[in-house]
């Protein structure tokens, strides 16, 4: 256990020494998945482990429902519980995708053809929803919530499509449940079900650039603006998409330290990437080095475990940028889940602003334009 400890500890120095600077105590929140539906309803989770899908593998199969108008309430009068030095709130950067399948469409044609509905869409056919755009809004204007690009779809297209035509039983069980998780059939083993821009062969890239460009469009009609930052579902995206983001309004992009890219056909590439390096693109790569994944199921200390990586990074003189997901903080299916992971970030967030009463609390465009605007790493 000691010697775990002392190799963690060691990683987490080294992954702090490199990149970017700053004497200035910033603090970040990247939340994955807003906007997903992933599992729709308690009812849909229950019917879908009667059916035999093992629900409870995962807390993202047990928990992750899409947003509901208690769920942003209570996560923005949590947020507003604490200011930073310069008298703001604590804010999330949602990583968000503006889009889901169109479960009624495709199962009323045969599943023939992916077809998939904005965000607004599915407010409107959910019940639980009614206010929730106006709780987006309200979020947004008042910085407590900023979204940024996840993907057109928390999913895999080509690897859906594919189970949804062979018949698959559990994919077929999900659709009928308006759900896309908790399908554990693999077709690849390189493409994750639910990483959008994985792929098995290079080619496969050029729909997935079609995706990305045409997510980044739906992302400006949900949101109102466009995206700036971008995070790809699984953290599994090529460099060849880099262009397409670009184009579309991308100047800060999500990256591990250590990333292993895929070439195409079980082929990879190592490389490493840091926070403030840039590619040919003049865009800046964004690295979480913090996380906080609060889990009700776990013996982890997780507000002492985020405290202890956010004390690294300030003594590297580097922003603590943590690393969550939404799941944490759902309760549309459990609201004790929600509870819970609201309870541990209130405790997160009144330590740091204890322990660092300089803090700035920061979106990751605000960190990305500070970060643009006084270096030029290469």
């Amino acid at each position: 256990m000691m010697l775990q400890y002392i190799k963690n500890t060691l990683a987490r120095n080294i992954k702090n020494s490199f990149g970017w600077s700053t004497n200035r105590k910033i603090v970040v929140f990247t939340v994955d998945d807003y906007g997903s539906v992933r599992m729709s309803s308690k009812a849909a989770r229950e019917d879908l482990r009667a059916r035999g899908l093992k629900i409870d593998n995962s807390k993202f199969d047990m928990f992750d429902a899409l947003e509901d108008d208690n769920d942003l309430a209570q996560l923005f009068e949590t947020l507003t519980l604490v200011k930073d030095i310069t008298n703001r709130s604590a804010v999330f950067t949602a990583m968000s995708l503006p889009a889901n399948p169109n479960f009624d469409k495709m199962r009323k044609e045969g599943y023939v053809e992916y077809k998939y509905e904005l965000l607004t869409e599915t407010w409107n056919k959910l019940a639980g929803y009614e206010g929730v755009g106006s709780m987006w809004k309200e979020g947004i204007e008042k910085r407590l919530i900023c979204p940024q690009f996840h993907g057109r779809e928390h999913l895999n297209v080509k690897v859906l499509m594919e189970l949804l035509q062979i018949r698959d039983k559990e994919t077929i069980a999900c659709f009928e449940n308006n759900s896309f998780g908790a399908i554990s059939t693999k077709l690849y083993s390189t493409i994750s079900n639910v990483a959008a821009f994985e792929f098995d062969k290079f080619e496969e890239n050029v729909s997935l650039m079609q995706i990305a460009g045409d997510g980044l469009n739906a992302f400006e009609k949900v949101f109102g603006y466009r995206a700036r930052h971008f995070a790809a579902p699984g953290a599994r995206e090529h460099t060849c998409l880099a262009e397409t983001l670009k184009k579309g309004g991308i100047e800060y992009l999500d990256s591990d330290m250590r990333k292993k890219e895929h070439q195409g056909n079980g082929k990879y590439k190592r490389s490493i990437d840091y926070t403030g390096k840039r590619n040919n693109l003049d865009q800046v790569y964004l690295v979480r080095n913090c996380v906080f994944e609060p889990n009700p199921f776990d013996t982890i200390d997780w507000v002492n475990y985020a405290l202890q990586q956010i004390e690294i990074a300030f003594k590297w003189n580097k922003p603590a940028n943590i690393s969550t997901h939404r799941v944490n903080f759902s309760g549309h299916i459990e609201p004790s889940n929600r509870d819970n992971g609201l309870f541990m970030l209130k405790k997160l967030l009144k330590a740091i602003v204890t322990r660092w009463p300089d803090v700035e609390f920061m979106t990751t465009v605000e960190l990305g334009d500070l970060i643009a605007n006084t270096s030029k790493h290469n």
